[in-house]
């Protein structure tokens, strides 16, 4: 109820709506924008609506290749005819991403309306209609599969069959897994594998079992993390119950501010303890210098990185570690950090190898 309406006329208007606009009405849903707001230009909202600030998750599809070019560049293959297929992948898989990306908005709207920042999406706004999100989910799927046909022959179908499991999967969270406790956090973690999948196949290589096991367990934490991100910036705004996180979320009803904690504890130091293995396991084939793994030193900042993400998560300031990854310093220069000892490593071994 909207306790705001039976208070005097002089009574400030309620913390969610904007400072010159009357109270929440039954003719205005919380969140929605008054009804004079000016409506954004649609190529505008239609590019909001897919979301490009999502396709930093198509890095993941240029892990295995990145990793694994060393190898393929000593077997005698150019090191263009490994990028090339390789992005080509990734922007498949963002163009594919941001087709679900849609669908899931389309679905989601009317909670979205109850979020301080997805209100402000472009159906939850009632700035694109849901007829002309569908339609424009398909054009961006049919052109994630002409992507793919611009891939050399031989590893079309096994980069397509990724990318279709991979939207299959999101439409099985967009209609059933995301109300179910722990299957949602598990479905979207499938989705970062079937990415890095994805970007092995295009290139004609095995992903290992190390990579899979670091991304599904980091995949894992993301997804937690964003969830306990979710509880922290919605109960900031008076509920401490969780109360508009499960109506935001009904999976939340499921969790409790302690599952979750530790949840994200556990992926954390799963993920940390899988990568410090893979070190330890790729140590023979690794540059050294004094006698020192240097790819030992890029747990330095990924440690540091995943527990201040703990942190900023926590404390409610950000309520998705995408949004964390991009605005937050010190994880920025974490990640900035692991990316550059990285870059280091694979350059030796290419010298090594004679890239």
């Amino acid at each position: 109820m909207n306790h705001e309406a039976h208070q005097h006329d002089h009574h400030p208007p309620p913390p969610d709506s904007p400072p010159d606009s009357p109270p929440d009405s039954p003719t205005q849903p919380a969140g929605m924008p008054a009804a004079d707001a000016p409506r954004p230009p649609l190529a505008k909202s239609l590019i909001k609506l897919a979301r490009p600030k999502q396709w930093s998750k198509s890095a993941f599809v240029l892990i295995g290749p990145l990793y694994g070019m060393p190898d393929m560049l000593a077997q005698g293959r150019a090191a263009i005819d490994i990028l090339i297929p390789a992005f080509v992948a990734a922007l498949a898989f963002a163009l594919a991403s941001s087709a679900c990306y849609v669908f899931n908005d389309i679905s989601d709207r009317e909670a979205d309306r109850l979020h301080p920042r997805k209100r402000l999406r472009p159906l939850a706004a009632g700035h694109v209609s849901a007829n002309t999100a569908r339609i424009y989910a398909g054009i961006l799927a049919i052109a994630a599969g002409l992507c793919v046909l611009a891939l050399p022959t031989g590893v079309q179908l096994w980069t397509l069959l990724t990318i279709g499991l991979y939207i299959i999967n999101v439409m099985a969270y967009s209609w059933y897994f995301k109300r179910k406790v722990i299957g949602d956090v598990v479905s979207l973690s499938i989705g970062f594998v079937l990415r890095v999948m994805g970007g092995c196949a295009a290139v004609g290589i095995e992903p290992t079992t190390w990579l899979l096991n670091v991304t599904f367990f980091l995949s894992m934490f993301l997804a937690f993390g964003k969830r306990l991100g979710e509880r922290r910036t919605l109960n900031t705004l008076g509920e401490s119950d969780g109360g508009r996180a499960i109506a935001h979320r009904a999976v939340q009803e499921r969790y409790s501010d302690v599952v979750l904690q530790m949840a994200v504890v556990v992926c954390a130091v799963a993920t940390l303890l899988t990568y410090s293995m893979y070190v330890q396991a790729v140590g023979d084939d690794t540059p050294v210098a004094y006698g020192f793994n240097i790819l030992w030193l890029t747990l330095l900042p990924a440690t540091y990185g995943m527990l201040r993400c703990i942190v900023m998560l926590e404390s409610g300031r950000y309520d998705d570690p995408t949004e964390l990854a991009f605005r937050d310093r010190g994880f920025v220069a974490a990640s900035l950090a692991f990316g550059g000892v990285t870059a280091i490593v694979l350059w030796m071994r290419l010298t090594q190898s004679g890239g």
